[in-house]
């Protein structure tokens, strides 16, 4: 990061030193020497730490953790409207099972059982953390992204392709027939 007079200066953006107007790509382009005849100096960026979890850090070097129970409850929260995200994509087919008895397929029913397993599980591991820091290990790691996949997935007209009960009707030649029907089963 760029200094000057104790203000950073950001890359790619004219500034002014000295009553000089310098353009955008002055900071990139220049010499080190260039830039400290300015008065410009080079410092260190300052250390990373995620905002979700932490307000920053002390003058000594360590982090501020946010409120834990806050925390476990908006990610609580968060983590359960996720899996409502996820399940809204098939909540059609609940419906329609109920409205007239098409069954949805068992694939589907086994997806939406497993997500529902999935969500109760980060939860269970959310709530079980003790500090920030755990919290903010297991939502930032591997495991806490990642949900069951619907193989395969429900095309974008809104047809299971895991059931696969579509009738299209054809004429002798092969090719739709004039005003013909789509027929989802």
């Amino acid at each position: 990061m760029f200094v000057l007079d104790g203000k950073p200066l950001a890359l790619d953006t004219p500034f002014e030193a000295n009553g000089t107007l310098f353009p955008a790509n002055w900071l990139r382009l220049a010499s080190p020497e260039e830039r400290e005849a300015q008065g410009i100096t080079e410092v260190a960026d300052p250390p990373y730490y995620d905002q979700r979890f932490y307000w920053g850090y002390t003058t000594s070097g360590t982090l501020i953790p946010k409120d834990h129970g806050q925390l476990v409850s908006g990610w609580v929260d968060t983590t359960r409207q996720t899996a409502n995200s996820i399940l809204i994509t098939t909540d059609w087919m609940v419906v329609r099972e109920s409205d007239n008895g098409t069954p949805m397929s068992s694939g589907v029913k086994t997806w939406r059982q497993e997500t529902r397993e999935a969500c109760e599980t980060k939860v269970y591991i959310i709530r079980d953390t003790d500090t920030t820091d755990e919290l903010a290990s297991y939502i930032t790691g591997p495991l806490y992204p990642v949900w069951p996949q619907l193989n395969p997935p429900i095309v974008s007209s809104g047809v299971d392709l895991e059931a696969s009960d579509i009738i299209i009707n054809f004429g002798l030649t092969g090719e739709p027939v004039s005003g013909g029907t789509v027929d989802i089963i």
